[in-house]
């Protein structure tokens, strides 16, 4: 009887796929090991410390940095999900119509667009926005982040809805529940580890971006990364190490999470 086809049984197959490991997550390694260096060089170790986390914590720059990161993260991934939100539940949640197709075809298409064009796209528009408005705040930033975080909500939501089973809400329409109280007491529930997935993936993507951040922020609106990109131009030392290890168990953490709602089974 014919076997079937085994990557395993391949020569060399476990051989370059540990080379392509290697050359993922060995630099990343080597930065944190080196974001524990005792001494000033980026590169050269010199001991085993802690000072320059502890220097990254007293930072006020990093402080600030920090704290815009994060209210910039939340409320463009709140946004966005909330957004993807409607529009999964509006291509999953009805009966097939002209158009649908294409619909997600235009939430997914985004996600293979290179971000530098969305960056200059988003630059245009809120360059126009400011000279009209005179408004220079924040708000132009959380915008941007969530038109850019949409499509990446909009994936695990609208894949947990193609997984639900219908018959649910049709018996809950049956009881005599409206549309409202089925998607309320129903839909909702069983929806909400996609939600919070789509949320912590959207809040990710926010979180680490560099390239809309640098095009569309105001004077002294840098992000975590963005000031990062700074101090590379200006004066290398770990305390960038560590700042980005502290980013990587952040990130690390998120991307477990966001692993463990996806596969969740639905009860």
């Amino acid at each position: 009887m014919r076997k079937g086809f085994d990557t395993r049984s391949l020569p060399g197959f476990g051989i370059m796929a540990l080379l392509c490991f290697a050359a993922l997550y060995l630099p990343i390694a080597v930065l944190v090991v080196f974001s524990f260096n005792a001494g000033d060089s980026i590169a050269v170790m010199q001991g085993l410390s802690l000072r320059w986390f502890v220097a990254a914590a007293q930072n006020e720059q990093v402080i600030d940095a920090s704290i815009r990161s994060l209210q910039v993260a939340v409320a463009a991934a709140g946004l966005a999900t909330f957004v993807a939100t409607l529009a999964a539940v509006a291509t999953t949640r009805t009966h097939r119509y002209r158009g649908r197709d294409a619909k997600i075809m235009l939430f997914t298409v985004p996600l293979m667009v290179p971000e530098i064009v969305t960056a200059v796209a988003l630059l245009i528009l809120v360059s126009k926005l400011k000279v009209w408005t005179g408004y220079t705040g924040l708000g132009y930033l959380i915008l941007s982040h969530a038109a850019f975080c949409v499509p990446f909500a909009y994936m695990p939501i609208r894949a947990r809805l193609s997984g639900m089973d219908t018959t649910l809400e049709a018996a809950a329409a049956d009881l005599y529940a409206s549309r409202w109280q089925a998607f309320a007491h129903v839909t909702l529930p069983l929806l909400l580890p996609g939600i919070i997935a789509g949320f912590m993936l959207g809040f990710v993507i926010s979180l680490d971006d560099v390239v809309i951040t640098e095009f569309v922020k105001s004077a002294g609106q840098d992000t975590l990364p963005t000031y990062m990109l700074g101090q590379l131009r200006r004066n290398i030392t770990p305390e960038i190490n560590a700042i980005s290890t502290a980013f990587l168990m952040l990130s690390i953490v998120l991307i477990v999470l966001f692993y463990l709602l996806s596969n969740r089974k639905k009860t």
